[in-house]
This record gives C-alpha cells, structure tokens and sequence, in this order.
C-alpha cells in the first residue's frame, strides 16, 4: 500500500509532529490555516488526502473518503468494515513513517475532524507504539464492538481530546459523548470540551487544542 499525499507545514526535522486527517468531501488543505494560530513553529503537521471513492450517503457521488458511509443511522452495517480497516492501515503507515524519519511515538499526536477524526480514534488505539495524544473533533467511535479486543496496550493510557458542537446537524453531539464516555475509564487523561456551534471548529476549540497539544508534547 502507497503512502498517502499529504500536505506539509513545519521543519523537515522536527521531532514532533501532528497528523491531522479531513472529514468527508474536503481534502489535506482543509486545516491548513489553522496551524499558524497553534503557536507551534517547532511542530510538523501532517495533513493526509484520503483516496476519492463513491459515498453512498451522497448518492454515489466519488469524493475524498476514509470509508463508505451506506446509512444515516447506526450500527455496525453503517460503514463497510473493510474499508475502516484499510484506513487504519493508511493511518499506521503515515505514523510508522515519521518514525522512520527519528520521531519517537511519544511525540506524535493523531487527530481528526468528523470522518477523520473517527478514523484517528480507530487507528490511535489500535497503533502498537504509544502514541502522545489521539484528537476527536465532531466525531465518534468507529466498530465499538471490536475495542476490546483490537486496542493495543501501547495506547491504554494514551490522552485523548473530545471536542464536539452542541448544535452539531451533521454528527449528533451524543456520538461523540458515547465515545468519550466508553474512553473515560480513569486510566488516561480523557477530555470533554462542548461548544454552542454546529458541525465545524470555533475559535475557543483552537485555543483548548493548543493548550492540549502542549500538554500532550511540552509537558510529559
């Protein structure tokens, strides 16, 4: 499997890092700008493309996609489980990659908005390194079923950020509490920030992710 494209901001040599992956329909420039407004000069940001394919949900229209989404509703008929498993895959792949380049695990935050951010959940806590912070934002958990038996011990403790809108149209805001809900089990640091938006990023989230991605990466 290639590795994915990915857009790039930071030195060439940093030794932390941040992948961040897009929601469904956009593409790897979609968080781009933000990056200047984390403060984080000394960071690589890593921004994937996910692979075009048709979305069932949007009438079998091709876009950029971590998974096919066949339904609205719930279960683990919504999203084909092989192409879940795929992306994970990819995700892995985009990680093993940066430590090849001498980044420790430890030093690499995961994260995601909406599609992706599910796809980071999924991936962070099946990654068998420690991984520094796994970021969920508008997003939810991905095959609940098969965390237990899937999650590597590597990430047991790892921090995670939930941050989700209270008027969400697109990812009801209860999805993401679920998933933080099944996550906060005392072992890691695991925080819940809600904000009165809907399915996007405001400025006060920007502000909690960069305090958070400080914590997770200046002061372990």
């Amino acid at each position: 499997m290639d590795l994915l494209p990915s857009e790039t901001l930071g030195p060439a040599d940093a030794a932390q890092v941040v992948i961040w992956l897009h929601g469904l329909g956009a593409n790897g420039h979609d968080f781009v700008p933000i990056v200047p407004m984390l403060q984080r000069p000394e960071t690589r940001f890593v921004f994937p493309h996910a692979p075009s394919m048709p979305v069932t949900i949007n009438m079998g229209h091709v876009m950029p996609a971590w998974y096919d989404i066949l339904h609205m509703g719930q279960g683990p008929d919504r999203e084909p489980e092989h192409h879940v498993l795929e992306a994970t895959e990819r995700i892995h792949l985009l990680i093993d990659a940066e430590r090849q380049r001498g980044v420790e695990g430890s030093q690499i935050i995961l994260g995601g908005f909406s599609q992706g951010g599910a796809v980071a959940l999924h991936a962070g806590l099946r990654y068998p390194d420690t991984l520094a912070g796994i970021m969920v934002l508008s997003a939810y958990e991905l095959r609940v079923d098969s965390r237990k038996t899937e999650a590597h011990a590597a990430n047991y403790e790892t921090p995670l950020l939930f941050c989700h809108g209270s008027m969400d149209p697109m990812v009801p805001v209860e999805r993401g509490r679920q998933a933080f809900d099944a996550l906060n089990d005392g072992k890691r640091s695991c925080v819940w920030k809600e904000y009165p938006m809907g399915h996007e990023v405001c400025g006060p989230e920007i502000e909690t992710i960069r305090t958070w991605f400080s914590a997770c990466l200046d002061e372990r």
